[in-house]
């Protein structure tokens, strides 16, 4: 039985046990991943897991409750464990207090999509890995396979998702220096691979040189798409959200009260089309496919969830409950990889950046470190790797006045959460030429 027919078989049991003004949302999560260490380009743990999550939301008078539980596969037990969890909230709900702000559940159509891939398994995989590795000591993580996540409710929903894709993250290291790096997608091309892992181990030679120290400073620096991935995690934090923008919390709010720009070369959507997560969200409501942000340098408009509408009595855009992005996209624009040094001319390449944080929310100030291979760059080439350093710039100077150039090219940028279970979402970016990029320690 398909995971899709678990999920049809168990809520439809469920609704029709429901009582007079009961309402239910059935949310399923499945995958099937092939997940493989690697240590010192040595396989040291292959497995696959097989795992299914049931998610059960309640409402009766205004209430809300939220149970789960991991399912077996097996539809008469599973349906016997999802009843009970059923009973359990009927009787919960009795002693909760209304939700002035609750959502109810409508039908928000049907929907369905699948992002096929092309992936390797079995030996085919161990040795596409294992070749090009052999030279060097690779540690790292590769996971691939089918996830599974669907959402029906009571009220006639049903929306069906699905993708293959896969990620290996991974490390060359020698001795205590490593250099990182990321490859990810729906379909695995050898070629591109051996790229990422030559481009990596370039970079590992590097850091084998002596190291630079680099004196707190202005910059001019490229941020080499990884780092921008770090970068716009701080669009998760608030700055792109609604509810935070009306309780003080909002880093962009000067871009939403128009009294700050950025630059024109920069354009930030969410883009489902990615295939990287659902449209629908924990509602089962639909976002647009392509949902603009921010268009040249200027908001569009902010997250805004139901919930958040229905509190401040505007429209929403069935953004998810957090109002953070789930699908990130910034537009290509023409700097072209084998330019980027030459154009950089003499300053920073910053390949990982991690430890962000706000240091100045109202400003969209923003500290953190440099991490792993970031170089020193002179006339065009990489001469030493520097000292790790901190870092606290202004989100409207260096994506405003301060970005330069923007490459032709973008990097996917995977949620590579496993806990759990394997997490959907991720990032498309492109790299990032900047001047004045303040070092500070």
């Amino acid at each position: 039985m398909s995971q899709r027919e678990i999920l049809t078989f168990i809520s439809e049991a469920l609704f029709n046990d429901l009582h007079q003004g009961e309402e239910l949302t059935v949310d399923f999560r499945g995958e099937n991943t092939d997940f493989i260490r690697w240590n010192q380009s040595k396989v040291r743990q292959n497995t696959s897991v097989r795992q299914i999550e049931i998610n059960l939301e309640f409402h009766k008078e205004g209430r809300r409750l939220k149970k789960s539980f991991s399912a077996q596969g097996s539809r008469e037990w599973d349906v016997v464990e999802a009843r009970r969890l059923l009973l359990d909230a009927r009787q919960e709900a009795l002693v909760l207090p209304p939700d002035p702000y609750l959502v109810p559940f409508v039908n928000n159509g049907n929907s369905e999509a699948f992002f096929p891939g092309t992936l390797l398994t079995g030996e085919d995989l161990i040795s596409a890995i294992a070749v090009p590795a052999s030279a060097h000591d690779l540690a790292g993580l590769y996971a691939g396979g089918r996830i599974e996540v669907g959402n029906f409710n009571s009220k006639g929903q049903h929306h069906w998702f699905a993708n293959e894709s896969f990620f290996i993250d991974y490390s060359l290291y020698h001795g205590t220096l490593a250099s990182k790096s990321c490859y990810a997608g729906f379909h695995w091309h050898q070629a591109e691979f051996e790229d990422n892992l030559k481009r990596t181990a370039e970079q590992l030679q590097i850091l084998n040189r002596p190291r630079k120290s680099v004196k707190p400073g202005k910059y001019r620096v490229y941020l080499a798409p990884a780092a921008v991935a770090e970068l716009t995690t701080m669009f998760s934090f608030g700055a792109l959200s609604y509810r935070a923008y009306k309780t003080g919390q909002c880093a962009l709010k000067k871009l939403q009260e128009k009294e700050r720009t950025l630059s024109p070369q920069f354009t930030l959507s969410e883009n489902f089309h990615l295939g990287l997560t659902p449209r629908f969200n924990e509602l089962g409501e639909l976002a647009p496919e392509k949902l603009l942000l921010i268009k040249e340098g200027e908001l569009q408009r902010l997250l805004v969830s139901s919930r958040s509408a229905k509190e401040f009595g505007v429209a929403g855009n069935h953004a998810s409950a957090g109002e953070s992005p789930r699908a990130l996209e910034i537009d290509r624009g023409g700097l072209a990889q084998k330019d980027i040094l030459s154009r950089l001319g003499t300053g920073l390449y910053l390949s990982n950046l991690h430890y962000l944080n706000w240091s100045d929310l109202q400003n969209a100030q923003v500290t953190g470190m440099t991490r792993y291979a970031c170089m020193w760059v002179e006339n065009g080439e990489m001469v030493a790797p520097i000292e790790d350093m901190r870092f606290d710039v202004s989100l409207y100077e260096i994506l405003g006045e301060g970005l330069l150039e923007v490459t032709d090219f973008q990097d996917v940028d995977p949620n590579v959460d496993t806990y759990f279970q394997r997490s959907l979402g991720g990032k498309k970016l492109p790299g990032l030429l900047i001047k004045d990029f303040s070092l500070t320690l």
